[in-house]
């Protein structure tokens, strides 16, 4: 009994980082977005590019993966970058408020202001991102991995909604100064959850063991700047490179409706905003179910994450091509199951194929890898983003095609690219990644494995 209480506990801490990011995110995509655009008048293709400016600075996960394997600060690989990285981001959103008025009012000085802000959160992201993927694959194992990934996503999922209530409560309306209010709960809201999730988890190197960390990151990657070993890693691995090709394209895959979702339901099925608005949560309640299941029964049965992962792929195809259907056929009372399968599966997908991430590095260059994967998610994010409205304005805004031909053939694609990715993953072999991976090591006193919790490792 107290192992499982000791391992409920680890897990619930490496969860609360993701509190912090999901404030963030929910600030940005409820708050920021709808003031920028209705209440202040901005662009909405300035906006909207302004938050996808993360997606495209993602591959410095790889450099700060790189630094942290390399560099420990006081003993600790992830912990202080983790922490920096929180503290960085979320005072960001002290200057926010201003900025945005300052693009309300035309001026150009903002806006570069904002791209300004938006780089340096996007290179925090990074930092976080990486850091905490790295600390969790260093300090649980295999068999309770999917479990402890499907809790801190879950966590991520919940703390969003939270954060919306929060807005509601703080402001009903806008103001210059209600936003002001609002945005400056960010740092203790990030920094805070970060603290008591991540202090005292990551164990402290002694000065021995900093030489063979240094000295087996060094050994484990080719010399040079982190983007050019992270390439050349790439190139010797056919394994990392399919796996590489797996994330990008089933992110992709995932998110190519993402942005046009809801105008779908009203070109298509002429459905109200009140209507369209309720897309995303009937998605989202079976991307949690979905999560929910499958973390439990990665930690009851312990199923290969690379067999859940192509279960995801697979349920997540037929899910839009059940949406292809409604959508050719006009079915639109079949939307709501149609959207809750594909959530279902996609929560499945998730757990797999985050621990098999977790599973694909290799000790003493987990922040390199996971830098590689992370942006490998980014890079398929940022794409389906700009591949929407330019799908959307090629078929439908030209006249090409009806708007029910356009999704359907949108949702066709988007099943082919799950099965596409899940072609990469059936290439990929977890045991031949190592062994190749580990092929190029100097011959160096290997770093003792950082000892999972007994009630983690039970």
């Amino acid at each position: 009994m107290g192992r499982a209480v000791r391992a409920l506990l680890l897990t619930l801490r490496l969860a609360l980082p993701k509190v912090g990011v999901g404030w963030m995110f929910a600030v940005l995509t409820i708050d920021f977005n709808r003031v920028a655009i209705f209440e202040l008048g901005i662009a909405a293709v300035l906006v909207t590019s302004l938050l996808s400016i993360h997606y495209f600075v993602a591959p410095f996960q790889v450099v700060i993966g790189r630094i942290a394997d390399c560099r420990p600060i006081a003993g600790y690989r992830r912990t202080p970058y983790l922490i920096a990285g929180s503290l960085v981001a979320s005072l960001l959103f002290l200057a926010l408020p201003s900025v945005t008025l300052a693009m309300g009012a035309g001026s150009f000085t903002g806006v570069l202001a904002a791209v300004l802000l938006f780089t340096l959160f996007g290179l925090a992201m990074a930092v976080i991102a990486d850091t905490h993927h790295s600390l969790i694959a260093e300090v649980t194992d295999k068999e309770t991995r999917g479990g402890v990934v499907a809790v801190v996503w879950v966590v991520m999922i919940l703390s969003t909604i939270a954060a919306a209530i929060v807005m509601n409560i703080m402001r009903s309306e806008f103001t210059p100064e209600g936003m002001q209010r609002l945005y400056n709960l960010s740092p203790f809201i990030v920094v805070g959850f970060t603290l008591l999730g991540v202090l005292g988890v990551e164990r402290r190197l002694d000065a021995a063991e900093l030489v063979a960390a240094r000295d087996r990151a060094r050994a484990l990657a080719p010399p040079g700047n982190p983007l050019a070993s992270a390439v050349r890693l790439l190139q010797r691995n056919g394994h990392a490179r399919a796996f590489f090709a797996f994330v990008g394209i089933a992110i992709f895959a995932i998110f190519l409706q993402e942005n046009i979702i809801e105008v779908f339901g009203a070109e298509v099925f002429a459905l109200s905003i009140v209507e369209t608005t309720r897309f995303q949560p009937i998605w989202g309640s079976g991307v949690l179910l979905g999560m929910l299941v499958t973390g439990a029964a990665s930690v009851l049965l312990k199923p290969s994450r690379r067999t859940l992962a192509l279960l995801g792929c697979g349920g997540i195809a037929l899910g839009f091509l059940l949406l292809a259907g409604v959508t050719l056929f006009e079915q639109g009372r079949l939307l709501t199951p149609a959207l809750f399968v594909l959530g279902v599966f996609t929560g499945i997908f998730n757990v797999g194929a985050l621990a098999l991430m977790m599973e694909m590095t290799v000790e003493g260059a987990t922040g390199l890898y996971l830098g590689l994967w992370g942006t490998a998610q980014a890079f398929g994010m940022g794409l389906a983003s700009i591949a929407s409205g330019g799908l959307h304005t090629l078929l439908i805004g030209s006249g090409l095609l009806a708007p029910k031909l356009a999704y359907a053939l949108l949702f066709g694609i988007e099943a082919g690219g799950m099965l596409l990715a899940g072609c990469f993953l059936l290439r990929v072999r977890v045991t031949a990644f190592m062994q190749t991976a580990t092929a190029v090591e100097a011959p160096v006193e290997p770093l003792p494995a950082m000892p999972a919790p007994a009630a983690v490792r039970a």
